[in-house]
């Protein structure tokens, strides 16, 4: 495992203990955010945090928003956690993967339901 690997995977660690328990933010507060993964760049100076919420669909950008203006309060805490010369700037993108992937697999159980259906009512 790479450095920056070995790194990405701390980030996304460290950063799903914080936006548990330590964001005070309405915005946040609360709220079931996952971080889906952590990507900094060669040189350290960006992370692309990646970030989905569990049942807050429609407050993406009201939560985007609270993570953004708390990023200073984020980077502080990380740094007592994980030792870097210089703590990466944190931009929060928000990951639709999981509301997706519900989605398609509520599609194919309509699917199975109504071929189960059509199968009844054949059989009968």
């Amino acid at each position: 495992m790479s450095r920056i690997e070995r790194i990405n995977a701390e980030l996304k660690k460290q950063l799903s203990v914080i936006l548990r328990d330590g964001i005070s933010d309405p915005r946040v507060a609360g709220r079931m955010i996952c971080v889906t993964d952590a990507q900094v760049d060669r040189d350290l100076t960006l992370a692309q945090i990646y970030i989905s919420v569990l049942g807050g669909e429609g407050s993406e950008k009201d939560i985007l928003d609270g993570l953004n203006s708390a990023e200073g309060y984020i980077k502080s805490c990380l740094k007592s956690k994980i030792k870097l010369r210089n703590m990466p700037a944190l931009r929060f993108i928000y990951d639709n993967s999981i509301s997706y992937g519900r989605k398609i697999s509520k599609i194919i159980d309509e699917i199975h339901s109504a071929e189960n259906q059509e199968n009844k009512n054949s059989g009968e």
